[in-house]
């Protein structure tokens, strides 16, 4: 019997004495790179010197993907780990990382990457092809108990194939918009040297210390205490245009600090060398001590225009009780946010109408604003069964039982907000129970679907919303996915997977108003606050470029690592005369000139 085969874009190679398949690469390609954007570090960099920092809980894992991985210290290993291309953080245009060319073919689903060769692991191992594909096979593995990649690597990417030892092939699962699909399809590796996949792969690796493509490797681990990184002497990549005069620093120490005041007394002796002052009290209240005043430490302020991800109330529906439209809409109405923002956030914030925006045309900014009103909130509850005031004024329904709201939340920072919008609740029949739990702790209880309603706020990472991870069905009453409202709707399923292979940018910001305007209509989303700058106190040897941030520097100014995705991070450096000069002019008690520092260049207009 004769077999016919036909090769059709794959080729067989030989590779350690065995067959293996691997993809052709198309002779019309059209290879693109980017080495003429603007830099945006600043050439007066000095490198050495250590940047101590604080955290205000220890990381639960120092895995990024499976069981507790999605904590905020993830940022420090993730950001240190380089995907294949980047966006630069003024331009949004696309940059090399480590590939160093890429190729979209015909079909807008396919894109062929050239990796770097000089590309290295930080244990001295090449970074090659092998690594994609086996990091496309890890992130669909079971082992790694991480349900989002595992769908993400089915649905979004559904192959990664090797055409030779420094060339890739990526497809999405859909044809999208070059920018799209280059945010799609631009992967990080996993070095296939390291790992093995059995099934006690979470356990195995939770406190693994990875080999790294970025500038740093984890140096020193002390359990709930500390983490130090150090700068990898002769980074493969430091002088690339978009790394030149970047991570400067030597070493990065973080400590666990629980308290915030604590923090901050600490950073007035020198012990910290930056600290974010995100929170208006900080700035305003706080920063106000003798160091400031003699100049020794400095307030930097930047107008920025970054995306926003959601920040407010996630209310559980799967909670009887939340399950009831009527008591969700009452909540929406209980919610004084106007005078949190007024008074303890001194108006330095904006209120928020939508999960998520700055996202241009994908987000809807006609959605009206649900205001406090008592009346009308009452009205609500008392709709959804919740009609009779009890003896505290709580309403209460025909069993007796009183309407409470017990909200989860994780940093000590919002206790004064939160306690105005319990003090106003109370006055619309509604009990707010504000639960503080630590930061990693508590970020688990809200994973694993354990709180009634979770306060918090979300990165806006990325080039445009992401609906599926918190609003798809596929997510609801299940652990350790982002679909923290436990919502399965069918309407805002079928408009999130219609976004989500939908090619024509502007049918797809359509379909992303529609998807805002659905999360609106089910009020399981409070919408909270939302800002449009970064601040923070340094000491003064703690430099930046004279813009100090990108116009898409996240909420960190002085973030040392890069920053996804848009390569925004390790801008800063320390001037070691200036230190010298400066701890003596404290040690003598002499004063500086006031370092006070707002920058408008990327003011929203």
């Amino acid at each position: 019997m004769n077999n016919k085969i036909k090769w059709i874009g794959a080729i067989f190679l030989l590779v350690n004495g065995s067959w293996v398949w691997a993809a052709s690469l198309p002779a019309d390609l059209k290879w693109e790179s980017n080495d003429t954007d603007p830099v945006f570090a600043s050439p007066k960099a000095i490198p050495g010197g250590t940047l101590n920092l604080f955290i205000d809980s220890f990381p639960l894992t120092f895995r990024t993907v499976g069981p507790d991985s999605n904590g905020s210290f993830r940022s420090y290993i993730q950001d240190n780990q380089l995907r294949l291309i980047s966006f630069h953080p003024n331009t949004g245009n696309p940059i090399p990382s480590l590939a160093s060319a890429w190729a979209i073919a015909p079909d807008s689903q396919t894109v062929y990457f050239k990796l770097d060769p000089r590309a290295k692991w930080s244990d001295g191992k090449p970074v090659t092809a092998d690594d994609y594909t086996f990091g496309y096979e890890m992130m669909r593995s079971k082992d790694i108990k991480g349900p989002w990649f595992n769908n993400y690597y089915t649905t979004e990417v559904i192959a990664v194939e090797k055409v030779d030892e420094h060339t890739i092939m990526v497809k999405a699962g859909t044809r999208k918009a070059k920018l799209d699909l280059l945010n799609t399809t631009e992967l990080w590796p996993q070095p296939k040297h390291y790992y093995k996949l059995t099934p006690n792969w979470v356990k195995q690796y939770n406190w693994a210390l990875v080999p790294t493509t970025g500038p740093y490797v984890m140096t020193d681990v002390k359990k709930g205490k500390s983490v130090t990184f150090s700068k990898q002497k002769g980074w493969w990549a430091q002088h690339d245009r978009y790394n030149q005069h970047r991570f400067n620093v030597e070493t990065i120490k973080v400590q666990v600090i629980r308290d915030h005041n604590i923090a901050f007394r600490h950073f007035l002796k020198g012990e910290f060398d930056a600290f974010e002052m995100i929170l208006p009290n900080w700035w305003h209240e706080k920063a106000v001590t003798p160091e400031y005043k003699k100049g020794y430490v400095q307030k930097v302020m930047a107008m920025t225009d970054t995306k926003q991800g959601g920040q407010g109330l996630h209310l559980n529906i799967a909670n009887p009780k939340l399950a009831d439209l009527n008591v969700r809409l009452g909540i929406q109405h209980a919610m004084n946010l106007d005078k949190m923002i007024e008074t303890v956030l001194r108006g330095d914030y904006d209120r928020a109408t939508t999960f998520g925006s700055g996202f241009g045309e994908f987000t809807d900014i006609k959605l009206p604003e649900r205001a406090y009103d008592i009346s009308k909130a009452r009205e609500y509850f008392a709709k959804g069964g919740y009609g009779k005031p009890g003896p505290d004024g709580i309403l209460q329904n025909d069993k007796g039982e009183r309407l409470t709201l017990a909200l989860t939340y994780t940093s000590q920072e919002h206790s004064k907000r939160l306690t105005v919008l319990k003090e106003e609740a109370k006055k619309a029949g509604l009990e707010l129970e504000l639960n503080l739990v630590d930061g990693a702790t508590g970020f688990k209880v809200m994973l694993e679907k354990k709180h009634e309603a979770a306060w918090l706020g979300w990165a806006g990472g990325g080039l445009y919303p992401q609906y599926w991870e918190s609003f798809h069905s596929d997510n609801a009453n299940k652990p350790q996915t982002n679909n923290l409202f436990n919502v399965a709707d069918k309407q805002l399923d079928a408009l999130i997977d219609a976004y989500g292979i939908e090619f024509d940018t502007a049918k797809r910001a359509e379909l992303s108003r529609q998807i805002q305007q659905r999360i609106h209509d089910l009020a399981i989303f409070v919408p909270g606050v939302q800002l449009n700058y970064v601040r923070a106190s340094s000491w003064r040897y703690v430099m930046l470029p004279e813009v100090p941030a990108t116009k898409n520097t996240p909420d960190l100014l002085y973030w040392p690592m890069d920053g996804y995705p848009h390569s925004s991070g390790g801008l800063l450096w320390i001037d070691p005369k200036l230190k010298e000069q400066t701890l003596q002019a404290k040690d003598a008690d002499e004063a500086l000139t006031p370092i006070n520092l707002l920058d408008k260049t990327y003011a929203r207009h």
